[in-house]
């Protein structure tokens, strides 16, 4: 008696649990028949629950996400994992809604899997914020593309004197320093993986030469973005020029590591090129250099770098 009275409250208190959830609690059996709607499935679908039980779930789908139901029954029926996913659902009056779902098997006494429970949260609110985030951050883009291209426009007026190689190197780091903002662009200003800036910073020169070596799960968060950039973009201009890409046999490896034995935290990047012409160290320092420490020290970090006769050398720290 005491066992049928503990199983009646655990059910009541699971039932009270479900009936007062903000989010839409659904159920449905290995058909796709509704067997069980909670009132925050009222609020969210329109429907009662008189009007949905027993009616399939295929009339919460829009037509262009029919296919969706399959193949979710599909993999219920499989026993497999549903991980949670967003997608949109149709209400009773024909509006759609951008949902977040989570999905999970329902089993009898015996185990058997004989239906699946669905929790749908509403997030249409989100994604119109995320939307004007997005509207915000494009014109912004948009913004500060249109002001390089000022400056690009000026520069080319105030440096008519200087040669066509001062004039290059100039406008490669603009278009260095905005495809560093067009990436962080895309990752919304957060952070980017590092092996991501690399490429890009990398792309205009011989990359089949350049050869990566460090973990993947490594980002940069955006004030890192614009100094990563900027350095490599000026130690392969050099090898370009003087190094081991003025050549045919050279070769650049460029590794990184997390250096987690220091506190906080630094990050290690080692440009190192082998198989140039002998090097022979500079009699001043360039704007390179000056560009390699100014920038890494002003984010926490240090840039060391060696011209040894087999081929330059440098390394970057900074803390993350």
């Amino acid at each position: 008696m005491n066992d049928q009275r503990l199983v009646a409250e655990y059910a009541a208190r699971l039932t009270a649990i479900v009936e007062s959830s903000d989010d839409a609690i659904v159920s449905k059996d290995l058909e796709g028949i509704i067997r069980t709607w909670n009132q925050g499935a009222e609020r969210l679908f329109g429907y009662s629950a008189d009007e949905a039980i027993g009616k399939a779930a295929l009339v919460l789908m829009p037509e262009d996400r029919k296919e969706e139901e399959a193949a979710i029954l599909r993999r219920i029926r499989n026993g497999e994992r549903i991980e949670p996913f967003e997608t949109v659902r149709q209400r009773k009056d024909g509006t759609l809604i951008n949902v977040s779902l989570r999905i999970s098997p329902v089993n009898d006494a015996d185990g058997n899997i004989v239906g699946a429970s669905t929790i749908a949260r509403d997030i249409t609110e989100r994604r119109r914020l995320e939307e004007q985030q997005n509207l915000l951050v494009r014109e912004m883009v948009h913004r500060l593309n249109n002001t390089l291209a000022i400056v690009q426009a000026i520069a080319s007026q105030t440096l008519r004197s200087a040669s066509l190689a001062e004039r290059s190197a100039f406008f490669g780091r603009l278009q260095t320093l905005a495809s560093a903002q067009d990436l962080l662009s895309v990752e919304n200003w957060k952070q980017v993986r590092l092996q991501d800036v690399l490429e890009r910073a990398l792309a205009p020169f011989q990359r089949d030469r350049i050869e990566f070596d460090g973990p993947a799960a490594i980002w940069l968060d955006a004030g890192n973005v614009a100094v990563v950039s900027m350095a490599l973009h000026e130690l392969a201009t050099n090898a370009a020029k003087y190094g081991a890409l003025s050549n045919a046999t050279g070769r650049v490896v460029v590794r990184w590591r997390l250096r987690d034995d220091l506190t906080p935290p630094r990050l290690s990047i080692t440009w190192r090129e082998t198989g140039g012409p002998p090097v022979e160290p500079p009699a001043q320092r360039g704007f390179g250099s000056l560009l390699l420490d100014r920038a890494v020290e002003g984010n926490v970090g240090e840039a060391r770098l060696a011209f040894n006769r087999e081929g330059v050398e440098c390394n970057l720290e900074f803390s993350l």
